[in-house]
């Protein structure tokens, strides 16, 4: 059986997005409010992609926190967007993470990571956590495709700049619209459920399934590294 090439998203699926709640809960008042904000930008950044208009995604994300201030009545001024953009770039990583990443360079995989942030952020952002050297590249929808996750032409440049196909390639990711993206143009899938996150039950299905990326790890090392 062939080795497929792993590629990680990375805000939430090895960042932990809640350590945000702090600075939502000072601009206002509630840190559920992150929750709301991330899927705004999730919604909005595929409604940039159908419109055929691109912006990256940190403006994009400032964009959205300016919306979401106007509607709660909440002004937002540019050192909550500093504060914000800073916060994201330095994430720290699940506590699993790094033991889960040393089990798959172990077992022989190539990691890669696949994410709608700019290149020079997702390179910060892995530096900071402690986890860049896991990753032979990174790529960036901004690099590439100026198309957000999960529209095709994403994960077809990947298959692109390898020279493999989908099949060859296998999406790790906590976000179940990534995996409907990956598994839709042919790439085998493999699912976190963060807190926060579950499976969808239409559509296609992830491989593999676990509540952490050490579960996750370890069904692929049995199915293809065993």
């Amino acid at each position: 059986m062939t080795v497929p090439l792993l590629v990680f998203d990375v805000n939430e699926t090895l960042l932990d997005l809640e350590a945000l709640t702090p600075h939502f809960e000072r601009m206002f008042g509630e840190g559920s409010t992150l929750r709301e904000w991330f899927a705004q930008v999730i919604l909005y950044s595929e409604a940039i992609t159908l419109s055929d208009t691109y912006v990256p995604f940190g403006e994009l994300g400032g964009a959205v926190l300016r919306m979401l201030g106007r509607t709660r009545g909440v002004p937002i001024n540019d050192t909550d967007l500093h504060e914000l953009k800073e916060a994201v770039a330095t994430m720290p990583p699940h506590p699993e993470v790094r033991e889960a990443l040393v089990s798959l360079r172990e077992a022989g995989f190539r990691l890669y990571t696949l994410t709608n942030n700019p290149k020079a952020t997702c390179e910060r952002q892995l530096r900071e956590a402690g986890i860049a050297h896991f990753f032979e590249r990174q790529f960036s929808v901004d690099d590439t495709a100026h198309r957000y996750k999960p529209a095709r032409e994403v994960y077809r440049e990947v298959e692109t700049s390898f020279g493999l196909q989908p099949a060859d390639l296998c999406l790790i990711a906590c976000h179940t619209w990534d995996i409907l993206g990956a598994a839709a143009a042919g790439w085998k899938t493999a699912f976190i459920a963060r807190a926060g996150n579950a499976p969808l039950a239409v559509g296609a299905q992830p491989l593999i399934l676990g509540p952490d990326l050490n579960v996750v790890a370890q069904g692929l090392i049995q199915r293809f590294a065993a």
